[in-house]
């Protein structure tokens, strides 16, 4: 959208969608937006802790202890150590409470930190000002691990809004030392580094992009706990096992591969192995694939590989047990399911208003410019005598 709480950055452009830069808190400008299913219900006695998203997914909760009158979409100003900083309310009432619970955050405790005030004018116009140095900041860094030859890949660059802090995300396979880099960024820029490691999925969620699916990145929309994706989930989805196709922008396997994985399952439970060999008198019967969806089997011949034989899963269970019985099949081709074709319907052109070229001129015909001259010659040439008889 480009507004200036996305991680596209600010450019001051209105969106063409709600046209709020942001701060709609309905839908499509938050990241890891949550539905409050909720709002309509009255305000309860607990209902003093508030969640305030900062840049791309980060958000964290704290406490009203003044009371103050916050909706969806006020940007606050909170404490931090050390200073201040500026962030945008994406939740409050009842549900903030039970996403505290989920996310194992006890309301009890005297260290949670507290809304000072709604932004100001002043807040707002110094928290812009250390957002557009993100970018250059982020640059001049990379250069600098460059130069220190770290095997670290730095992700962003978030600003403080009283600009006292700058954090630095970076992706990193071992364990770095980066101490030197510390004191470069630090005499660079006169603010104090944290640098905090993330994973590759974690990038991705905050970086943002589509899918291959058409659709915005899970990990940047809703999705919030990464549970671990193995190739296992692909075999029982009948999935070719190709790293180009089952990665996703982060390099991992796709998040969604475990979405309809249990439904999979429990859909396998009720086929038969796939290792037991099919015995008739025409030879034995290997499995060669499977179609969840539609409960069918596939087999074929040691002698004809290539020609598949489908099977339905009861009829499957029945060639087995009379394999178990000792005794042998004649031929597959007698349990063997064959769908029915429906005939397509077809549609007849009576008057030839389905042609595509009844609009196109018909070039055989000459041009009228030609018939009329014809006329006129024809008029001037003198009439035949008529012949004596």
């Amino acid at each position: 959208m480009g507004c200036g709480n996305c991680s596209s950055g600010g450019c001051g452009t209105t969106p063409k969608g709600c046209k709020n830069n942001g701060n709609c808190g309905t839908s499509g400008c938050n990241k890891l937006e949550v539905f409050d299913w909720l709002a309509g219900m009255s305000r309860s006695a607990g209902d003093q802790y508030v969640e305030v998203r900062f840049k791309n997914t980060r958000k964290e909760y704290f406490l009203n202890s003044d009371k103050l009158s916050l909706s969806v979409g006020d940007v606050v100003a909170v404490e931090t150590m050390p200073g201040y900083d500026v962030g945008m309310v994406s939740l409050t009432g009842e549900l903030v409470r039970l996403q505290m619970k989920k996310n194992k955050i006890d309301p009890s405790q005297k260290s949670t930190p507290k809304v000072i005030r709604k932004a100001t004018e002043e807040d707002i116009n110094i928290w812009k000002e250390a957002h557009l140095l993100e970018r250059e900041t982020l640059v001049k860094t990379r250069q600098t691990i460059r130069e220190l030859n770290l095997s670290m890949k730095l992700s962003d660059v978030e600003y403080q809004a009283d600009k006292t802090r700058a954090t630095f995300y970076y992706i990193a396979e071992q364990r770095i030392d980066f101490r030197q880099l510390i004191k470069v960024l630090a005499d660079r820029f006169r603010v104090r580094i944290e640098m905090r490691q993330i994973g590759s999925r974690q990038e991705a969620g905050r970086v943002g992009g589509i899918g291959s699916c058409g659709r915005e990145l899970c990990c940047s929309t809703w999705l919030t706990d990464f549970r671990t994706v193995s190739t296992s989930a692909a075999r029982y989805q009948q999935l070719s096992i190709n790293p180009m196709k089952l990665a996703g922008q982060c390099g991992k396997l796709k998040c969604c591969l475990n979405y309809e994985l249990d439904s999979y399952m429990d859909a396998v439970q009720h086929f038969p192995s796939s290792k037991i060999k099919l015995k008739t008198k025409k030879g034995v019967a290997f499995h060669q694939k499977s179609d969840i969806f539609k409960g069918l089997m596939w087999y074929s011949y040691a002698s004809a590989p290539n020609e598949f034989i489908p099977l339905k899963i009861d009829r499957v269970k029945e060639v087995i047990a009379i394999n178990e019985k000792g005794k042998e099949v004649e031929d597959l081709l007698g349990f063997s399911h064959v769908s029915q074709q429906t005939a397509e319907p077809v549609f007849e052109n009576v008057v030839g208003q389905d042609d595509l070229t009844r609009f196109d001129k018909d070039k055989s015909k000459k041009p009228k410019g030609k018939k009329r001259r014809n006329k006129r010659r024809d008029k001037n040439k003198p009439s035949p005598k008529p012949s004596k008889p």
